[in-house]
């Protein structure tokens, strides 16, 4: 491609709304435009990014035995009321009527439709196992779409979904799945980790996720730094502490803490570590009637150790609120405590609560907690002593730097991640739930078990520019470079021996099957040099009169600090060796 026929839109100032760097550099490269809010256009530059990335992720699929199809964006809603999503999915799940006033949703993702695929062709054991994939538009209304294509309400995804006759097949699928993935991710040159993970909204018993390494991650990885256990920070086990409870110490003490309401403004208050305040965190679960109206409500109280944090993921599946949960209100608290928020505790309860303790907690002596009385808090608390053991106890916090890792091995450290990919084992969730069935060897109908697999095509550029950039712009690793060479000629339209030279390389190059961009608009070169480097190509070629002159042209890396000097009749063979190592 030559630069005068292609378009290069680069911008010097990033828009005030871009607030992470790949939104910025994506904005400046003259990549991505806004439309509207998480809507954007792929422009050329931009777009030539994601069909490369397409194409790998096209190539190691159908290598994995994977068969493309395409699944419309436009779903009919009884498909989705089939499996209940249509009705428990939030307002992330688009919704629209057509004139005649039938509902159909935009596609976030396609289990239904596949589903429906599946139950209409595949009839017999003898035809599985089988995958499907697609790389298709999606939509998800996010409230608060940002960070450019990292958190777009419009996007494109690869989705992948296998069938199998029964449990040890699909999770041989799975597997299949999970390397093609490891494949697909090292073509890509990125530094990333698969990590055990919650399935979440999907659903399925076996999750893992695909992380690239990022500063500016939005996500938490955890991993043990003496093993290869990796999760993400919803999946991450706490252990509970080693050793029995120890023995209580101290008299329980109704002590004044005016105007402490935290933890933190407690410990301080009273000299004493975080870590032997407890927190209380107040929930509450709704029986409803016919009418989908609460008719009889249960206030729980979750109890944890000052210094940790809930983890809602774990608070869920916890046995009473595994069917939904919600923040008690106000009157509620006040119902059952007496108190407002601040000063809650278990002791002294006005009305009974279900107590949960994690497990930190429930193994503490002499602790800290709300008096369940404003600008008082109880120190000294031990169970057994002073109240009931707690009703249940459970994993409820995220895991810390420095805690056990529950392989046995080490401790846990924590980076943040940007997540690209992730695999699901689902069981039969989908295929029950629509009755979607194939005659088994026995001559019997069975559900068929499936996995679902995913990867963010439009997410993954964005992924890679957080963790490949410097002050100048992107730097592109070769794989998925819209151009993977740039040959700056200076003063061609002055110079016939810079013009020839680069006409020459440019076709040699051409012909040697390399993605080259020959930018022959004419510009200074400090403006060449800063458009190409801000949209990062990573191998440029520079061609001036003086250096030919002295047989030679300039070749430097994106990451390079300086230019190389190669003999000019070297150059082609030069490029072609960087490019193969």
């Amino acid at each position: 491609m030559k630069a005068s026929q292609f378009l290069i839109s680069t911008l010097k100032e990033a828009p005030a709304d871009a607030e992470v760097v790949s939104h910025q550099l994506m904005m400046r490269a003259g990549m991505i435009k806004r439309l509207s809010a998480g809507i954007y256009t792929y422009m050329p530059m931009g777009l030539r990014v994601i069909r490369k990335v397409e194409a790998i992720v096209r190539e190691e699929m159908n290598r994995a035995g994977a068969i493309e199809c395409t699944m419309p964006v436009v779903q009919p809603a009884e498909l989705w009321s089939e499996t209940g999503r249509f009705q428990s999915m939030g307002p992330e799940l688009l919704r629209v009527k057509d004139r005649h006033e039938r509902d159909f949703v935009i596609q976030p993702t396609s289990e239904e439709a596949v589903t429906d695929i599946a139950r209409q062709d595949f009839r017999s054991y003898k035809q599985l196992p089988k995958n499907l994939y697609q790389i298709q538009t999606k939509f998800r209304d996010e409230r608060r779409p940002r960070f450019g294509l990292m958190r777009g309400r419009e996007f494109i995804m690869k989705d992948a979904y296998s069938f199998d006759r029964d449990e040890a097949g699909a999770k041989k699928s799975y597997q299949v799945m999970a390397q093609a993935y490891r494949a697909i991710f090292d073509r890509f040159g990125l530094t990333y980790r698969a990590v055990a993970a919650d399935s979440g909204a999907i659903g399925g018993d076996l999750s893992e996720e695909f992380q690239v390494i990022a500063a500016t991650g939005e996500d938490a990885i955890v991993y043990a730094t003496c093993s290869d256990y990796a999760a993400n920070m919803e999946k991450a086990e706490a252990l509970a502490p080693a050793g029995p409870r120890p023995a209580a110490v101290q008299p329980m003490t109704r002590t004044p803490t005016p105007g402490k309401a935290t933890c933190a403004d407690v410990a301080e208050l009273l000299k004493l570590p975080l870590n032997t305040t407890v927190k209380s965190l107040v929930l509450a679960t709704d029986e409803l009637n016919e009418a989908g109206e609460a008719a009889k409500t249960q206030v729980w109280l979750l109890l944890l150790r000052g210094d940790h944090d809930m983890n809602e993921v774990k608070v869920g599946k916890v046995p009473g609120l595994d069917q939904g949960f919600r923040f008690a209100t106000v009157p509620e608290i006040m119902e059952h405590f007496g108190t407002k928020p601040g000063y809650l505790g278990p002791i002294g309860l006005k009305k009974p609560v279900k107590i949960v303790a994690d497990r930190e907690v429930a193994v503490m002596a002499d602790w800290v907690c709300g008096a369940n009385e404003e600008d008082f808090h109880i120190t000294g608390v031990n169970w057994g002593r002073d109240l009931p053991e707690p009703d249940q106890v459970a994993d409820l916090r995220n895991v810390v730097a420095g805690d056990a890792s529950p392989d046995g091995k080490g401790q846990l450290a924590i980076e943040r991640g940007i997540e690209i990919g992730h695999v699901f084992y689902l069981g039969t969730k989908y295929s029950a739930a629509m009755n979607a069935t194939f005659l088994d060897e026995d001559g019997k109908p069975k559900p068929f078990e499936m996995g679902c697999y995913g990867i963010g095509i439009t997410r993954l550029p964005a992924a890679a520019i957080e963790q490949n950039h410097d002050a100048k712009g992107i730097i592109w690793p070769d794989a998925i470079a819209p151009f993977t060479v740039v040959i700056c000629p200076v003063g061609m339209d002055r110079s016939e021996a810079v013009k020839q030279a680069a006409e020459s390389l440019y076709a040699d190059l051409l012909a040697a099957g390399v993605d080259v961009m020959l930018d022959d608009r004419g510009e200074r070169p400090g403006a060449m040099f800063a458009d190409w480097e801000l949209i990062g190509v990573p191998h440029r070629v520079t061609i001036g009169d003086k250096s030919l002159k002295e047989g030679q042209i300039e070749y430097q890396h994106r990451r390079d600090e300086a230019a190389t000097k190669v003999p000019a009749g070297e150059i082609a063979a030069f490029v072609k060796g960087k490019l193969a190592a």
